[in-house]
């Protein structure tokens, strides 16, 4: 999900007490998420969960749009940046569920959030958006990060966690693809409720030509797996890819993007609270790196006296 749809606005409201308190909130949800995928696979075929998940948060969506009278249908050229947007938001939705079901989610989680160093490598080639030299150093500290992620041997899963990790680090490459289709093409002008429709409508398609090479559709379902599920479709996609969007209108993006370390270290953190996952001190090591990179790129420029 790109955080740059509807940042046109000029008025911001002040980075309040609230603020602090949804964004933390929303990290914090994000975090949760990724275990919420590996506890959903336990239970179900991981590509029928990334399509169902995608199907039931976009009708929840949709509902509310119809509810809201936001316009969804008008010819105003975004469907084939959409589409496109789509695609790429699928993609990295099937790298992420298959990676959870190779490697551990701390890892994952960390690979993945590696989309914003995409985005400025993106931007500086294909936008004309020169990369600063803070971002080049935040990138390179936190890529050092990456670095230990790959000789951690101590949570490594099984034989083919090297390829989760490599596909997980794919699934941030399609999610900083999706953000710079969305500020190149028209999709840049529309509602964020609209271009979360692109995304959902689509990433519920991508999956279905896989399903068969996943093994059974059912697994080991159980009241945790369908919670699970639940709180993927109901809770993040169909609640906080909203409220973050509505956050995104009403307070400075700069401040926002000053918390989104938070999502990997409470990913990372909530994966060996509640699964159990060894959590070495590489791990930890790689996580302070990359979060420190994040907040280096992030960090707003100092305006010329």
């Amino acid at each position: 999900m790109a955080a740059e749809a509807g940042t046109t606005g000029q008025d911001r409201t002040a980075f309040d007490g609230l603020a602090v308190a949804l964004v933390v909130f929303i990290m914090f949800t994000w975090g949760l998420n990724q275990v919420a995928i590996r506890v959903g696979n336990w239970g179900f075929n991981p590509m029928l969960m990334a399509a169902g998940r995608a199907a039931l948060g976009g009708l929840c969506v949709f509902l509310w749009c119809q509810w809201r009278r936001i316009p969804l249908f008008a010819r105003d050229g975004t469907l084939p940046g959409g589409i496109a947007a789509g695609l790429l938001f699928g993609v990295e939705f099937v790298l992420i569920f298959l990676a959870m079901d190779l490697t551990s989610v701390g890892r994952v989680t960390l690979m993945m959030n590696l989309m914003p160093f995409w985005v400025a490598i993106g931007s500086h080639f294909l936008l004309g958006e020169r990369m600063s030299p803070r971002a080049l150093a935040g990138m390179c500290v936190a890529f050092f990060g990456v670095f230990i992620v790959f000789s951690d041997h101590v949570t490594q899963q099984g034989p083919h966690a090297m390829r989760g990790d490599v596909m997980a680090l794919l699934s941030g490459v399609f999610w900083g693809m999706t953000t710079l289709v969305i500020k190149r093409t028209r999709l840049a002008s529309a509602a964020p409720e609209k271009i979360l429709l692109y995304q959902l409508v689509v990433a519920a398609i991508v999956p279905l030509p896989l399903l068969g090479m996943e093994g059974p559709l059912i697994r080991n379902p159980d009241v945790l797996s369908v919670c699970a599920f639940l709180f993927q479709a109901l809770f993040v996609v169909a609640f906080t890819y909203p409220l973050w969007f509505w956050m995104v209108r009403r307070y400075p993006a700069s401040k926002l993007s000053n918390f989104a370390f938070l999502t990997p270290a409470f990913g990372v953190l909530l994966s060996g609270v509640l699964l159990g996952e060894p959590l070495g001190w590489k791990i930890f090591a790689a996580l302070i790196l990359i979060a420190t990179g994040l907040m280096i790129v992030n960090r707003p420029a100092r305006k010329a006296l």
